[in-house]
């Protein structure tokens, strides 16, 4: 077990920078920088700082729906980043936690 940190990025899903999907960017940004893994979710109903509902129902399609992105890696990785997320992301909400990673096992990258 090692200690870690959990990030989790509040957004929007029509947010963008640089031309690309907010979310795309900040998985991009992460990858490029080493970071342990990025998970990106969609939310089906939300809201942020403005109050308004976004939501997924048939009847009313949401072309901004909440898209959180999980970050976690060791304290100092995460450390590394962090400013830098904070000047991507305009808008939306940045949490950080202590974890305890337990395990972490995949296929090495290719």
């Amino acid at each position: 077990m090692r200690d870690g940190i959990l990030l989790r990025i509040y957004l929007g899903e029509s947010d963008r920078y640089e031309g690309k999907p907010l979310y795309r960017y900040i998985v991009e940004f992460l990858r490029k920088e080493g970071i342990a893994g990025a998970t990106v979710l969609r939310g089906m109903l939300g809201y942020g700082k403005s109050s308004v509902i976004h939501n997924s129902s048939v009847l009313r399609l949401s072309s901004d729906l909440p898209v959180v992105v999980e970050v976690v890696d060791t304290v100092e990785n995460i450390e590394r980043v962090k400013r830098r997320l904070v000047e991507i992301v305009r808008e939306g909400l940045i949490t950080e936690e202590r974890v305890k990673i337990i395990s972490y096992s995949g296929r090495e990258p290719k």
